[in-house]
């Protein structure tokens, strides 16, 4: 699995892990400040962004890429961020492969089994059909009936990409993300525990991390630490970027 990703700085390697449907840009801005201090990775996980589409889309498998994409760069010991999705494959290969991560960060996530949420967001994306449009701005007004928020819009059409022909297609392989929606929900941790120290991050108005989680996040993670952004949803790195920006130097400096 030859995964798409950029790089930033000089130092200790940190790795960012975006979240469903997002790609490694949702958090250039962050890894860049990061990079005053790191060598940062942004990577697209498989079946997102510029990286390889494939039948399957699970939290072992998306370890095992980012495995493979540590031992193809000779990165031996890496931070590692994740966010919803991308927190989910954080947990499951801190857990699976301990030796390999320094500290875990995990924004707005828990792992456990989540109920659909997202399935408003996937009929609408699979009722437009890229080949069908003229620009970005007909895409958005296709969509506007069906998903209200603009930011949200926003963050969901930049899948779209234009071909040397000149038309639309998804970056993202949207059939198997549908298909396989129920893994994503899954908990993505098995019974493995990570002993190194591990940051929570939540927002205040978000519902991803509820206080009951936090016993069984201890019992995966013991040495974890919780911290609330204030006013931030579940887009945290969006919403408040220099309060996330602001824990994570803090956490990775101590």
């Amino acid at each position: 699995m030859d995964l798409n990703f950029k790089e930033f700085g000089q130092g200790d390697p940190i790795i960012i892990l975006h979240g469903m449907f997002g790609t490694l840009d949702n958090w250039q801005t962050i890894g860049k400040q990061l990079a005053e201090h790191y060598t940062v990775f942004l990577i697209d996980q498989r079946n997102h962004g510029r990286s390889p589409h494939t039948d399957s889309i699970n939290y072992p498998a998306l370890a095992e890429d980012l495995g493979a994409f540590m031992e193809a760069h000779w990165i031996y010991k890496t931070h590692l961020i994740g966010h919803s999705m991308g927190g989910k494959t954080a947990m499951q290969f801190a857990t699976s492969y301990p030796d390999l991560v320094d500290k875990l960060v995990v924004v707005d996530i828990a792992p456990k089994q989540y109920e659909g949420g997202h399935r408003e967001i996937i009929d609408a994306l699979l009722a437009l059909n890229p080949d069908n449009i003229q620009s970005r701005q007909e895409a958005d007004t296709f969509m506007e009936s069906r998903i209200e928020d603009f930011g949200v819009r926003q963050f969901l059409l930049k899948n779209l990409t234009r071909t040397k022909a000149g038309n639309y297609r998804w970056k993202m392989n949207l059939d198997v993300i549908n298909q396989h929606y129920a893994d994503i929900l899954a908990p993505g941790i098995g019974p493995d525990v990570f002993e190194g120290q591990a940051l929570f991050l939540r927002g205040e108005k978000s519902n991803y991390i509820l206080d009951e989680d936090w016993p069984d996040i201890l019992s995966h993670f013991p040495n974890a630490q919780l911290q609330t952004v204030p006013k931030a949803g579940h887009w945290v790195h969006a919403e408040a970027p220099e309060v996330l920006l602001a824990a994570v130097t803090d956490f990775l400096q101590k």
